[in-house]
């Protein structure tokens, strides 16, 4: 495999493993173990050399996912997923649609590792149930109903109307600004009032270990965590392909919020990794 052709490909097998694992560190080790396992190999008979290395890719993915549960148990605190750059801030290209989403990834963690495969592989990437079957060890039939299991939680998590990407930005301009100047009021606003509030500081970093729910609640907990943290100004991103925000503290991004926002461009949820582990791949212009 030439050089140009890793460089097509990559996007794919890189984003079979993020959405199966949920985390960048990982994805890129298989990734790196996918090309070096392609680069040793006889491709000349290969008719969908796109569909070997992203079903390569599913089949690492799957045994590291596996053994992935056991570590997500051990977890301090809830676990969110590694936020991952996309956008023009992106340093590659990223393979972008809704299971890239904190949202998404957070439904497919919630899944059996044999469903989150069928459906990874069938529903976003198109592979056939044959070859679904051949990753998982099962049948077709029996990849073709995990992959129906999992569609159907998706669909549930998508259920709510929520807003379109210009509302979003907006909604997030206002946030950011009520944020950085201690508007406790104009955050209330735009928060829902059932609003819940997710942190992971994977015990690496002081943290909530519990969801915050409600509008008013979540508000001064922000307020709090900024004044404690000495956090800085914070800059929009894109992550998962979808506005983010990236606070900084001593120069460096010491937080990102990702946001589900509503149809009436209230917030819904804030989900807040602090873990610098997480955070070490994410580059942000300050």
């Amino acid at each position: 495999m030439t050089d140009e052709e890793w460089a097509e490909h990559r996007p794919a097998v890189f984003g079979v493993a993020y959405r199966l694992l949920g985390t960048v560190a990982d994805a890129e080790d298989v990734a790196q173990d996918v090309w070096l396992r392609a680069a040793a190999a006889d491709l000349s008979q290969v008719a969908d050399v796109r569909a070997w290395l992203v079903t390569v890719s599913a089949r690492r993915s799957y045994d590291i996912l596996r053994s992935a549960r056991v570590r997500r148990e051990a977890y301090v605190g809830p676990w969110l997923p590694e936020p991952l750059l996309t956008g023009p801030d992106a340093a590659e290209p990223v393979l972008v649609d809704e299971s890239v989403g904190t949202a998404m990834l957070l439904v497919m963690e919630e899944l059996t590792p044999p469903e989150r495969v069928a459906f990874v592989l069938h529903d976003v990437f198109e592979v056939p149930f044959d070859e679904v079957a051949g990753v998982l060890g099962n049948t077709p039939a029996a990849s073709r109903q995990l992959a129906s299991r999992a569609r159907r939680r998706a669909a549930a998590a998508k259920e709510r109307p929520r807003a379109t990407r210009p509302e979003r930005e907006r909604v997030l301009t206002a946030f950011r600004a009520a944020y950085e100047t201690g508007d406790l009021e104009g955050l209330v606003k735009l928060l829902h009032p059932d609003v819940v509030y997710v942190t992971d500081g994977g015990g690496k970093v002081s943290a909530a270990r519990k969801l915050i729910v409600g509008g008013r609640k979540v508000a001064e907990v922000l307020e709090r965590v900024r004044a404690r943290w000495a956090l800085g100004h914070a800059v929009p991103c894109e992550i998962g392909g979808e506005p983010a925000l990236a606070i900084f503290r001593d120069g460096a991004v010491a937080v990102i919020d990702t946001f589900d926002i509503a149809a009436d461009g209230r917030i819904l949820a804030i989900r807040r990794v602090l873990n610098p582990e997480k955070l070490t791949h994410v580059s942000v212009a300050s």
